[in-house]
């Protein structure tokens, strides 16, 4: 009997004229079946789970708001992977900085072959991190090896001179080996690290996995444009310049969501990239208003965590 009632619960196979069908039952437009047909196949039928509640008439009510097309679905869509890809180039840009930061550092101050700066005794001696500090050591000794063969530059170096320095080890550390490599380095050193972008070490330890999981997320093109983090970045200037409203004394945006990425940004990308940044995320944010009719794109902001003057951002 469970088994009968658990077979009956499993989702079927169902053709895109199914599909189809099955939109229009709950009250969206199609326009252009054809059209559709192609999206639904290029795209899967799936994509649409991710977007379809913005146009709900409500959240028990899961039928579309009246007049809502699937043109204006697939807007939504298309400019969630276009922000993606926008979030994803600045991400790279801040990955690099940081692997530059990093190995300009650990070189100068323990030395350029992997014997001298992975060194346990460069790191920190932090009970708590023992374990940790190992782990990590392991993990880039492990790229060394992993990479002997396939990458050319940590080939080169090893065939030549015997040894791979900081300077060709970062480009194959992952950003979260990056990130847990900041956790375990000493404290004076962290503080070198942080000050270069202005910022406490205390602020970057936080950053730099929120940052590390966005990245990771953007990589495998997951949906971004109302994901929530566990974990929210600490209070800052630019949450009060920008008065963002609070509830229960926690600001309702920038702190968790899409926008805390914008804010973390501020803080390590370079004023010029920043404000190109700016200018591509409103581009598109204009592009989306213009195609929507059943919603505002008020609506849209509230789902990114976007305050309505963010624009402000780029001139703080």
């Amino acid at each position: 009997m469970i088994l009968v009632k658990c077979m009956s619960r499993l989702k079927q196979f169902k053709t895109i004229d199914e599909q189809i069908e099955i939109l229009k039952d709950k009250g969206l437009i199609i326009n252009d079946v054809e059209k559709t047909k192609e999206i639904l196949l290029r795209e899967n039928y799936f994509f649409i789970n991710g977007y379809r509640h913005v146009f709900f008439k409500s959240s028990k009510d899961k039928e579309f708001i009246n007049g809502t097309t699937f043109e204006e679905l697939y807007a939504l869509f298309m400019f969630d992977r276009n922000i993606r890809n926008i979030m994803f180039k600045y991400l790279l840009i801040v990955e690099n900085n940081l692997k530059s930061i990093f190995s300009y550092h650990l070189s100068s101050k323990y030395g350029y072959k992997e014997k001298d700066y992975l060194k346990i005794s460069n790191f920190t001696t932090e009970i708590s991190k023992v374990r940790q500090v190992s782990d990590v050591i392991n993990k880039m000794k492990r790229q060394i090896r992993v990479n002997a063969k396939q990458h050319s530059a940590t080939l080169h170096y090893l065939t030549n001179y015997g040894y791979v320095p900081m300077w060709i080890l970062v480009k194959v550390l992952s950003f979260g080996i990056i990130s847990e490599l900041y956790m375990i380095l000493k404290y004076e050193d962290k503080k070198e690290i942080a000050n270069y972008y202005k910022m406490s070490e205390e602020e970057l330890s936080i950053f730099l996995p929120i940052m590390s999981n966005f990245r990771n997320l953007c990589a495998h093109e997951d949906m971004l444009y109302n994901y929530k983090t566990q974990r929210s970045i600490p209070n800052n200037k630019y949450h009060e310049m920008l008065n963002i409203p609070k509830a229960e004394e926690e600001y309702i945006y920038g702190k968790n969501d899409l926008f805390s990425l914008i804010l973390m940004f501020k803080y390590m990308l370079r004023d010029d990239d920043f404000k190109l940044l700016i200018y591509e995320v409103g581009y598109e944010l204009d592009m989306l208003a213009g195609k929507l009719k059943v919603i505002d794109i008020d609506k849209i902001l509230d789902e990114i965590g976007f305050p309505n003057n963010w624009r402000e951002i780029s001139s703080k």
